[in-house]
């Protein structure tokens, strides 16, 4: 049986891995020209669940507009929001 142990170096450079591959992807010019997106697209693209992209509408961490029942978010301000998280 191996045994492989996960430092928190391990997960500090994992997640700096992964927060790299969004903003890569969230980058104009590379297939990302989209400024505004739905719902759907945010949870997608950040792989959350509905409940938590409402809990960060709610509790003020990502800024929406609302246009007849739809709401959509910036690309600016979700960007934002990984920047706040990888400091």
């Amino acid at each position: 049986m191996n045994v492989e142990l996960i430092t928190w170096e391990d997960l500090k450079r994992f997640k700096n891995e992964m927060l790299s591959e969004i903003k890569s992807l969230l980058k104009p010019g590379q297939g990302q020209s989209k400024q505004w997106l739905k719902s759907y697209e945010v949870r997608k693209l950040l792989n959350i669940s509905p409940g938590t992209l409402q809990n960060l509408r709610v509790n003020g961490t990502l800024r929406y507009t609302k246009i007849g029942g739809m709401l959509y978010y910036k690309m600016e301000d979700i960007e934002k929001l990984l920047e706040g998280d990888s400091k």
